[in-house]
């Protein structure tokens, strides 16, 4: 694609995204659900037709999909790329502010979906403590990639994470997103997918299925203290020590 091109479908794109309505439609589908046009109708205010055409131009500038079972026809995010340009763009949004406070409602803050992997407090510090246990080495500068030691392949599968699953994606296996509530990175990539798939598995978060929030069970309380020394006093979340225990 020369550069005109490019400028060219960036522009589109980055029209697609900006208008209001659809904004709303696809900030409503980070949460990994797929919804009907109804659905999104209602969440962005706008009536049957005019969402009908908002998501017609989404889909063709590649942003959602759309998916056909019987007489039904949802909608969702294309792909983990369009999502990270979404966070991405959530936190250039909020750059303007002089002393980042964050605003976001606790429940949503301390943990919720990032399209397919956890975001918030609490996947911060899990990233975090990834870190200092040595199971994922940190990002080459630019690149934004783990790579997950030896160490780590155990302490995933410990956790009921399938790792040959993960590598075999045809995606970026583990790598760094920033989380626009927080301004600090927590993990993404096929790696964070199956750690978020892990947790809820093992029912240590729930999923809310009409928004983006997880909420921590008592047994995740114990064992997230238990494993990685993090307390959870809802709705605030705390690291006993400052360090992974």
């Amino acid at each position: 694609m020369d550069s005109r091109s490019n400028d060219t479908a960036i522009s589109r794109v980055a029209g697609a995204i900006a208008e209001p309505a659809r904004t709303k439609m696809l900030c409503s589908l980070m949460d990994g659900h797929a919804r009907t046009s109804t659905e999104l109708a209602v969440i962005a205010d706008v009536s049957a037709s005019t969402a009908s055409a908002h998501l017609a131009r989404l889909k063709e500038d590649g942003l959602v999909k759309l998916h056909t079972q019987g007489r039904h026809r949802y909608f969702s995010l294309a792909d983990a790329h369009v999502a990270k340009a979404i966070e991405a763009l959530m936190v250039i949004s909020r750059n303007e502010q002089a002393g980042f406070v964050s605003t976001t409602p606790s429940r949503l803050q301390l943990a919720r979906t990032c399209y397919d992997h956890m975001a918030g407090s609490l996947a911060v510090q899990l990233h975090d403590c990834f870190i200092d246990f040595g199971w994922l080495t940190l990002p080459i500068v630019g690149d934004g990639t783990y790579q997950l030691s030896v160490e780590g392949e155990k302490a995933m599968t410990g956790l009921g994470v399938d790792v040959a699953t993960a590598r075999a994606q045809r995606r970026l296996f583990a790598c760094s997103c920033l989380d626009w509530s927080m301004r600090r990175p927590h993990l993404a990539g096929a790696l964070g997918a199956a750690v978020l798939q892990a947790v809820i598995s093992r029912k240590w978060v729930s999923q809310d299925l009409d928004s983006r929030a997880l909420t921590v069970t008592p047994k995740g309380r114990k064992e997230l203290s238990g494993r990685f020394g993090i307390r959870i006093d809802a709705p605030e979340l705390k690291r006993s020590g400052g360090a992974c225990a």
